[in-house]
């Protein structure tokens, strides 16, 4: 289960499983989460472009949750 890699279309519910870090992540990139007592049943691209947040944004951001421990 840690080699499962985070994907677009991965619930948040099942990435802060998996990460349990990514809430304090996406809270600072100002995506609900857990944390802030927002539903967490959106996809994190989703709740992405719920931000504004463009193509390359998401990228990146998947990427920086594929590296976090």
């Amino acid at each position: 289960m840690a080699d499962t890699p985070i994907t677009r279309d991965m619930k948040i519910e099942q990435l802060v499983e998996l990460k349990p870090d990514a809430v304090g992540y996406l809270f600072h990139k100002n995506i609900r989460c857990i944390r802030c007592g927002e539903p967490v049943w959106d996809t994190i691209e989703e709740a992405a472009r719920l931000k504004n947040y463009s193509e390359s944004d998401i990228d990146e951001l998947i990427d920086d949750l594929n590296r976090l421990s």
